[in-house]
């Protein structure tokens, strides 16, 4: 059987290494990310045939679920759907606009509720279960400092998680989602740049803010998030279902 899995943002940074992850583990990819190219380039980096991309802006529903048909026409099946895609810029109070707030959070949980209708839809077309695994955040776990879009997002991505696992379970289908921590990516250098020049400080020292209660001291790599959710993807975690898996180095117990 072709196993098929398709990751939202994976066109860098934690979605390109969770669709690594999952295509070493067996599964057919199908790559979203909102810059067409980049999805594109990162198809390259698969064996031919693997890889299949397609552009869209999560937040847009129509766009999301002409990017899933594509793929799914492709393929010819799916099993497993990763909305990974994020935005997460550093947001002071006094600073927040309405056109912040309606890109946060259509990105960060439209593009989540929209990436998981759109696996319901295939799993029931196919006639079989499926997973569905959301990206929330260390900051979805603990409220961060500077950042009440992005981890107000991400509170709202477990809460998700939680009501979408109760409403599936009867049909073979878990939801889970997993928190990272500080990974090193393009994405949390920039949010870390935003709070030093917020706060009149050097990039260092924003790094420094998210960096310095890391129980195992040091930074996530991309790789330590794709192997949390290749476990969530596999049959390891069949029992497994509403739960957010915490992957920060220790920042957070819970």
């Amino acid at each position: 059987m072709v196993k098929v899995a398709i990751v939202t943002g994976a066109g860098q940074g934690i979605g390109l290494a969770i669709a690594k992850r999952l295509h070493a583990d067996g599964f057919k990819i199908g790559i979203v990310d909102y810059n067409a190219e980049t999805a594109k380039a990162a198809v390259a980096e698969f064996p031919e045939g693997d890889a299949f991309a397609a552009g869209a802006d999560v937040s847009k529903r129509d766009q999301l679920n002409e990017a899933f048909d594509k793929i799914v026409e492709h393929f010819g099946d799916l099993h497993v759907v990763v909305n990974n895609a994020g935005v997460a810029p550093a947001t002071p109070l006094d600073t927040i606009t309405p056109e912040q707030f309606e890109q946060v959070y259509g990105i960060n949980v439209g593009g989540v509720l929209w990436g998981s209708q759109a696996a319901h839809k295939y799993f029931k077309q196919f006639g079989h279960g499926g997973k569905i695994i959301n990206a929330t955040s260390q900051a979805g776990v603990l409220g961060n400092p500077e950042l009440a879009l992005y981890s107000g997002s991400k509170f709202a991505v477990r809460g998700i998680t939680q009501v979408l696992a109760r409403d599936l379970a009867d049909e073979g289908i878990t939801v889970t989602a997993y928190a990272p921590g500080i990974v090193k990516t393009p994405m949390m250098y920039g949010i870390a740049h935003e709070v030093a020049v917020n706060a009149g400080k050097d990039d260092d020292w924003g790094m420094d803010q998210f960096a310095k209660n890391i129980t195992l001291k040091r930074l996530s790599e991309a790789e330590d998030v794709a192997n949390v959710v290749g476990f969530l993807a596999g049959p390891d975690s069949d029992y497994i279902t509403g739960q957010t898996i915490v992957v920060d180095g220790g920042m957070v117990f819970h």
